[in-house]
């Protein structure tokens, strides 16, 4: 299940929560916590341990207690109509199928926070797109999959500051 695509969003955040020194994962809020500093801003790193489409039943009781609005919440998520390796940030949208950002639109009452979406490609047709998702990534894909994750917790400063174009634009430049 780690190595799955739909996982990527997870991946990336082990990643910058590593390389940024944050705190221990610990359960509170139906999922796991670390917090750290980053750009000179303090972050809750927050990994919902919830079924993927009740993932706003712990962002909401996070962001409540620590009160976070919702347009300082970034969520990194799997994203089929990018391809592998590519990256976007954007705030607010659609949840374009996505389930977990579907019940995050619901539990925080607006779907005004930032999303860092992490290309996964689509496998082709409708009828693959379960498997693909739930799939592991495979062993080829490790040459894209590791700099990026590398790539997005060496950026993450940027993203933290408030500077998502550059966070977005860094990334893509050390593209391999």
């Amino acid at each position: 299940m780690a190595r799955q695509r739909h996982n990527i969003g997870f991946m990336a955040i082990d990643v910058i929560a590593r390389r940024h020194g944050f705190s221990p994962w610990r359960q509170r809020f139906k999922g796991l916590t670390a917090e750290g500093i980053i750009g000179g801003q303090r972050i809750l790193a927050l990994k919902p341990q919830t079924y993927m489409n009740l993932s706003g039943e712990s962002v909401q009781p996070a962001c409540a207690f620590f009160k976070i609005p919702p347009e300082h919440v970034t969520a990194f998520h799997d994203e089929l109509d990018l391809a592998p390796g590519k990256l976007r940030v954007k705030k607010g949208g659609g949840a374009a199928g996505h389930n977990g950002l579907r019940s995050m639109d619901r539990m925080l009452g607006t779907p005004e926070y930032w999303r860092v979406r992490l290309g996964i490609g689509h496998p082709g047709s409708k009828e693959r797109v379960t498997g693909h998702v739930l799939g592991d990534f495979a062993k080829a894909d490790q040459d894209w999959l590791v700099p990026l994750l590398d790539m997005v917790a060496d950026a993450a400063p940027l993203l933290a500051e408030g500077r998502p174009e550059e966070f977005m634009s860094r990334v893509a430049a050390q593209k391999v």
